[in-house]
Protein backbone atom coordinates (compact mmCIF):
# COMPACT_ATOMS: atom_id res chain seq x y z
CA UNK A 1 0.00 0.00 0.00
CA UNK A 2 0.81 3.36 -0.83
CA UNK A 3 -0.65 6.72 0.19
CA UNK A 4 0.11 9.87 -1.40
CA UNK A 5 -0.16 13.06 -0.34
CA UNK A 6 0.47 16.38 -2.91
CA UNK A 7 0.80 19.97 -1.55
CA UNK A 8 2.55 23.24 -3.09
CA UNK A 9 -0.04 24.10 -5.18
CA UNK A 10 -1.46 28.13 -5.49
CA UNK A 11 -2.01 30.65 -7.85
CA UNK A 12 0.28 32.66 -9.98
CA UNK A 13 0.75 34.38 -13.05
CA UNK A 14 1.90 33.70 -16.71
CA UNK A 15 6.38 33.02 -16.62
CA UNK A 16 6.20 32.31 -12.45
CA UNK A 17 7.55 29.02 -10.69
CA UNK A 18 6.36 26.78 -8.60
CA UNK A 19 7.10 23.28 -7.37
CA UNK A 20 5.25 20.55 -6.73
CA UNK A 21 5.47 18.09 -4.27
CA UNK A 22 4.14 14.22 -3.29
CA UNK A 23 5.06 12.65 -0.06
CA UNK A 24 4.51 8.94 -0.04
CA UNK A 25 4.26 6.71 3.03
CA UNK A 26 4.54 2.85 2.61
CA UNK A 27 6.81 0.47 3.06
CA UNK A 28 8.13 -0.08 -0.34
CA UNK A 29 7.89 3.79 -2.07
CA UNK A 30 11.73 2.92 -3.44
CA UNK A 31 10.31 0.34 -5.67
CA UNK A 32 8.10 2.40 -7.01
CA UNK A 33 7.75 4.32 -10.17
CA UNK A 34 6.04 7.96 -9.58
CA UNK A 35 4.19 9.68 -12.17
CA UNK A 36 2.62 13.43 -12.13
CA UNK A 37 -0.82 14.07 -13.65
CA UNK A 38 -3.02 16.60 -14.49
CA UNK A 39 -6.91 17.48 -15.01
CA UNK A 40 -7.93 20.59 -16.39
CA UNK A 41 -11.83 21.34 -16.09
CA UNK A 42 -14.26 19.37 -18.12
CA UNK A 43 -10.84 17.93 -19.62
CA UNK A 44 -9.59 14.12 -18.98
CA UNK A 45 -6.49 13.66 -17.00
CA UNK A 46 -3.27 13.65 -19.02
CA UNK A 47 -0.11 12.77 -18.44
CA UNK A 48 2.16 15.17 -17.37
CA UNK A 49 6.09 13.35 -16.11
CA UNK A 50 7.26 10.17 -14.24
CA UNK A 51 10.61 9.08 -13.08
CA UNK A 52 11.59 5.17 -12.81
CA UNK A 53 12.01 3.65 -9.35
CA UNK A 54 15.62 5.35 -9.34
CA UNK A 55 15.19 8.74 -10.08
CA UNK A 56 17.84 7.55 -13.04
CA UNK A 57 14.76 8.02 -15.71
CA UNK A 58 12.42 10.13 -16.83
CA UNK A 59 9.80 11.63 -19.25
CA UNK A 60 7.61 14.45 -20.25
CA UNK A 61 4.91 15.50 -22.27
CA UNK A 62 5.81 17.30 -25.01
CA UNK A 63 3.32 20.06 -23.67
CA UNK A 64 6.37 20.34 -20.47
CA UNK A 65 9.12 19.26 -21.86
CA UNK A 66 11.85 21.79 -21.13
CA UNK A 67 9.80 23.46 -18.50
CA UNK A 68 9.22 21.21 -15.72
CA UNK A 69 11.40 18.66 -13.68
CA UNK A 70 10.78 15.96 -11.72
CA UNK A 71 12.52 14.47 -9.22
CA UNK A 72 12.48 12.09 -6.12
CA UNK A 73 14.12 11.74 -2.89
CA UNK A 74 13.84 8.55 -1.74
CA UNK A 75 14.99 8.89 1.61
CA UNK A 76 12.54 10.92 1.99
CA UNK A 77 9.90 9.49 0.17
CA UNK A 78 9.10 12.39 -1.97
CA UNK A 79 8.66 13.03 -5.47
CA UNK A 80 9.16 16.77 -6.77
CA UNK A 81 7.96 18.92 -10.03
CA UNK A 82 9.58 22.12 -10.46
CA UNK A 83 7.34 23.50 -13.02
CA UNK A 84 8.79 27.01 -14.31
CA UNK A 85 7.60 29.40 -16.87
CA UNK A 86 4.45 28.26 -16.39
CA UNK A 87 1.39 29.41 -19.00
CA UNK A 88 -2.11 29.74 -18.38
CA UNK A 89 -2.98 26.23 -20.20
CA UNK A 90 -0.76 24.46 -17.40
CA UNK A 91 -3.82 25.65 -14.86
CA UNK A 92 -5.09 22.18 -13.85
CA UNK A 93 -5.31 19.79 -10.44
CA UNK A 94 -2.26 18.22 -10.27
CA UNK A 95 -1.99 14.36 -9.06
CA UNK A 96 0.95 11.86 -8.25
CA UNK A 97 0.27 8.11 -8.75
CA UNK A 98 2.77 5.49 -7.89
CA UNK A 99 3.35 2.61 -10.11
CA UNK A 100 4.71 -0.79 -8.82
CA UNK A 101 6.20 -1.76 -12.09
CA UNK A 102 9.07 0.79 -11.29
CA UNK A 103 8.35 2.71 -14.08
CA UNK A 104 4.94 3.56 -14.60
CA UNK A 105 3.02 4.59 -17.62
CA UNK A 106 1.40 7.59 -19.77
CA UNK A 107 -1.94 6.23 -18.98
CA UNK A 108 -3.45 7.01 -16.13
CA UNK A 109 -5.87 3.38 -15.50
CA UNK A 110 -2.63 1.88 -14.82
CA UNK A 111 -2.19 3.40 -11.47
CA UNK A 112 -4.15 2.05 -8.20
CA UNK A 113 -2.23 5.00 -5.54
CA UNK A 114 -3.39 8.28 -6.68
CA UNK A 115 -2.94 11.35 -4.32
CA UNK A 116 -6.10 14.16 -3.65
CA UNK A 117 -4.84 16.72 -5.70
CA UNK A 118 -3.52 19.85 -5.84
CA UNK A 119 -4.74 22.84 -7.69
CA UNK A 120 -2.45 25.07 -9.85
CA UNK A 121 -4.02 28.44 -11.46
CA UNK A 122 -1.69 30.40 -13.46
CA UNK A 123 -3.51 33.77 -14.56
CA UNK A 124 -2.69 35.69 -17.91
Amino acid sequence: QVHLVESGGGLVQAGDSLRLACVASGRTFETYGLTWFRQAPGKEREFVSRTNWRGSSDDYAESVKGRFTISRDNAKTTVFLQMTDLKPEDTAVYYCAADSTGWGSRLSTAYEYWGQGTQVTVSS
